[in-house]
């Protein structure tokens, strides 16, 4: 899809500051510098080689079947490259972009000259080494040039010997970057050599799959023979020995160059076959014109990264956008062959549908924060193949992906992540799947315990997942940050539901989606864990088995969808602001220190938009920028998780990020550049236009949207399907009235899928106590009490979300014990819509619709632990009471 012509600038965004900045015109900002025309040539596929960010340097394509690319020998995560190592092993067909275990790296092809051996590492130093989007080269110490390029479904490289006859092509088919249970290789008349390896186990995890290969050379092979060792992996120390190897170690191939030094490869992969792999080669790379291979990766990564042309910022700050953009279309990647046939979850061999692909490796934890709504939102038609594949994942295996590595459910991560996924493809305009299917698959997903929601028993009793119940039952691990994974993804399913018209979903799993109240502890402020019997479990050596990569000061502020509701929780936007503070004063770190290098922490900067300081928001972005992003091989700090990381930073540099999942809502930051026109699905186009952009002018003075003044910190979900033109005008001093009213803020949505309606005490006039839900529990059937008022506790927020319910920790009071007789005890139960959970005001009474009786806080007891209770209306103090209303 070629970029489509940006709208025409609209209207003029002028300071508010006084002397600050001049006013910018449409004129003005045309006047920038031009967009860039070649973004491929701008990408540095080094940057995030090292310091564990674990990207790759090799060829590619936009989410290509194929990635190869140089491994070295410490190969630290998925990448297999490190960047200070001085040594090449091999240069290996597939690998994933930071995945932060190890894994792929299959049938590495090594040069040599002379003896094979095996276990050669060939030095070569970076000043012969030369990268762009789909195409790597180097020259190693041994006078052997290799130069990579890659179709979707196969490699083509072109060596360049010295001359000799006894030039050789090293297949070392157990030097994949997880041990090797099984390989098979041929030598196919003078000039082909197939087989395949079997291998797996990420990051400990049961699956194993098998690549397929099939390499045509330009020449005659001379000579082969098996190898019998390899240069050694470096393991971990507590790595377990590798198991028996069914199969050789690999295979050596003999050119004579002596008349001709270069030799040519094309290699073809499948999961599926051998015969496949010959196919998709065939098919996709007909020729022998390796420099045509290479014209046109660079065209189709063009083509992908041309969605959004940028313009103005300096040389340094366009590499780290085009890269970042670059990483963040690397995968899920194409799974299917040409023919259409892929291995699925159940092993057995599916054809996608005609005109369709399908897609491989999910990584959902990470993706679901920022890079799967980024590549619904520029590459819709593989987005809506990849939600395809993930429901083709669900009628294989019972759920949706999790964590996938090609054909297998690795379970790695927590959450259902899945579900986000899907919902995030939707929001951002990748729509051409079954969404019904969709939505029934989630619905199911979120309603029973499963492999993808284990340990969901608990959230209907206690209804959060208790500390010491990741011992005896359901396989789930990380229990706090568990809960706070599957109430976003409970609000992601809700925001889907909404979309899709089903009122009665959106409503339940909304409510649900406020459970994550059960786990806040209000003496420390904090989210914490809890033990089943509700006692508050602040043990720090158990610590990281409560939390997944991350901290409670870090996961207290992982509430995305109803950051304004956190605010409440923690006494108000004040304190959130001081949390905010706290956390963000470092990015590196953990404690009460943010680690922005990692997903946990991804949203925390955005959430001062919704306390009326996105100034700081502003600031903060941009020293996270400027602290972690640069243009060097360690410039990227965390690893790079599949492009999530690299996801964020286009958001952050385009001026928004969208924290919500499910949802289209961007909240604002600042554009790193004066110009950026981004092509959306449906043919829209986005402008974004801030002429004063510069590396210390982070702060927004105003804001103009399709020509209106804008005063708000956020853009409206519309703008992901309708486009428009934004200008920003930016300065180097904060504006701190811009956008601070609380009506600015980003939505927050709170019970009932609806827009944050605001909490408060539910108190009775007769007592002067407050309506308290025991324990501060979410189990269905609950009861509530009279307690003192106490506004730090969630067991007293109470919310009246306009549907006619009273709603406290995410769940419906509801009078419907004995169809709610006399004197009958109100309890909490999920939200159901039903006349039981009705409630009218009249006088200052609550009205129960089943039964026509009151609220009461019965009169002849009204001490600490009355239950409340339903009686006939008698206009009586206790059953006076002020709502939230």
């Amino acid at each position: 899809m070629s970029l489509r012509s940006a709208l025409v600038v609209a209207a003029t965004a002028a300071a508010t500051t006084a002397g600050l900045l001049t006013p910018v015109t449409p004129a003005a900002a045309a006047q920038g510098q031009p967009l860039v025309a070649d973004p491929a040539s701008v990408v540095d596929p080094f940057i995030g080689t090292t310091n564990f960010a674990a990207d790759f340097p090799g060829a590619d394509v936009p989410f290509g079947m194929v990635q190869w690319s140089p491994d070295t020998p410490h190969r630290p995560g998925s990448g297999g490259y490190e960047y200070n190592d001085t040594g090449i092993t091999g240069f290996s067909l597939n690998h994933l972009a930071g995945a932060g275990c190890g894994t792929l790296g299959d049938v590495p092809f090594l040069p040599s000259v002379g003896k094979p051996d095996g276990t050669e590492i060939t030095p070569f130093s970076h000043a012969e080494e030369k990268a762009d989007a789909g195409y790597y080269k180097v020259k190693l110490s041994s006078g052997i040039t290799t130069e990579l390029s890659a179709t979707t479904r196969s490699g083509m490289a072109r060596f360049t010997f010295p001359a000799t006859k006894q030039a050789n092509l090293l297949l070392k088919l157990a030097g994949s970057h997880n041990a090797v249970t099984r390989t098979t290789v041929n030598v196919v008349g003078d000039n082909e050599v197939t087989g395949s390896v079997t291998t797996g186990h990420f990051c400990g995890s049961d699956p194993t799959y098998t690549i397929y290969f099939a390499a045509r050379f330009d020449r005659p092979i001379t000579g082969s023979g098996e190898l019998t060792k390899l240069s050694p992996r470096v393991e971990p120390p507590d790595e377990e020995p590798d198991p028996p190897l069914d199969g050789p170690k690999g295979e050596y191939l003999t050119f004579d160059t002596t008349g001709n030094q270069v030799v040519q490869a094309k290699v073809g992969v499948s999961y599926v076959s051998v015969d496949n792999a010959r196919g998709n080669r065939d098919t996709e790379n007909r020729a022998w014109d390796f420099d045509g291979v290479h014209a046109n990766a660079h065209k189709a990564w063009n083509d992908m990264l041309g969605r959004v042309r940028i313009g103005g910022g300096t040389a340094s700050q366009q590499r780290v956008f085009y890269t970042a953009l670059y990483h963040s279309l690397l995968h899920p990647n194409v799974f299917s062959d040409v023919n259409g046939q892929y291995i699925g979850f159940d092993n057995k061999v599916h054809t996608a549908a005609q005109g369709h692909v399908q897609y491989a490796n999910f990584s959902g934890w990470d993706i679901y924060r920022s890079q799967a709504q980024l590549s619904a939102m520029l590459a819709p038609q593989q987005a809506s193949d990849m939600a395809r594949s993930m429901l083709n994942a669900y009628d294989q295996m019972g759920h949706l992906p999790k964590w996938t590595l090609n054909n297998g459910e690795t379970y790695v991560m927590v959450g259902d992540p899945g579900t986000a996924v899907l919902a995030d493809y939707y929001a951002f305009g990748a729509r051409d799947f079954d969404t019904k299917a969709a939505l029934n698959a989630m619905v199911k997903q979120a309603s029973t315990t499963n492999d993808a929601r284990p340990g969901q028993n608990y959230l209907t009793s206690p209804g959060y997942l208790p500390a010491d119940g990741q011992w005896g039952c359901c396989s789930f691990y990380g229990p706090v940050s568990t809960q706070l994974e599957y109430s976003t993804q409970d609000f992601a399913l809700s925001a889907f539901a909404g979309a899709m018209g089903d009122t009665a979903n959106q409503t339940r799993y909304a409510n649900r989606a406020q459970q994550w109240r059960a786990l806040f502890d209000p003496d420390t402020g904090l989210i914490q864990a809890r033990t089943a019997d509700g006692s508050w479990d602040l043990d720090p050596k158990y610590q990281d088995y409560y939390f997944v990569e991350g901290t409670n000061w870090q996961y207290t502020g992982m509430i995305p969808f109803n950051v304004r509701g956190l605010a409440e929780t923690l006494g108000g936007r004040d304190k959130l602001i001081t949390y905010l503070d706290t956390l963000l004063a470092g990015f590196h770190g953990g404690g009460k220190v943010s680690d922005m290098g990692n997903e946990p922490s991804l949203g925390l900067p955005w959430e001062y938009d919704f306390v009326g300081q996105p100034y700081k928001a502003q600031r903060v972005v941009r020293e996270v920028q400027n602290a972690i992003w640069t243009d060097q091989p360690g410039g990227l700090a965390g690893n790079d998780d599949l492009g999530t990381m690299s996801a964020w930073y286009v958001f952050s540099a385009l001026g928004m990020y969208p924290l919500i999942p499910g949802t289209a809502d961007l909240a604002l930051g600042s554009p790193v550049f004066t110009k950026a026109v981004v092509s959306l699905p449906g043919g829209k186009t986005l402008t974004i236009n801030a002429p004063q952009a510069a590396p210390d002018a982070p702060y927004v003075q105003s804001m103009t949207v399709n020509g209106a003044r804008w005063n708000n910190a956020y853009l409206p979900a519309s703008t992901v399907s309708a486009g428009g033109t934004v200008e920003f005008a930016l300065g180097k001093a904060p504006n701190t009235s811009w956008a601070s009213d609380p009506s600015s803020a980003p939505p927050s949505y709170g019970g009932n899928g609806q827009p944050f309606v605001p909490h408060g005490a539910l108190s009775s006039a007769g007592s002067g106590r407050c309506a308290d839900v025991i324990g501060s529990g979410v189990a269905d059937g609950v009861q509530v009490q009279l307690w003192d008022c106490n506004g730090k506790v969630p067991s007293q927020y109470w919310a009246a979300p306009g549907d006619g319910s009273l709603q406290a920790m995410g769940k419906c009071l509801d009078a419907g014990d004995s169809g709610g007789a006399e004197g009958a005890k109100v309890r909490l139960f999920t939200c159901a819509g039903n006349k039981a959970q009705q409630w009218q005001v009249k006088g200052g009474a609550l009205v129960n619709a089943l039964s026509g009786r009151c609220l009461e806080a019965p009169r002849t007891t009204v001490h600490n632990g009355t239950l409340l209770e339903v009686h006939a209306c008698n206009g009586t103090k206790a059953q006076s009471w002020k709502s939230p209303r």
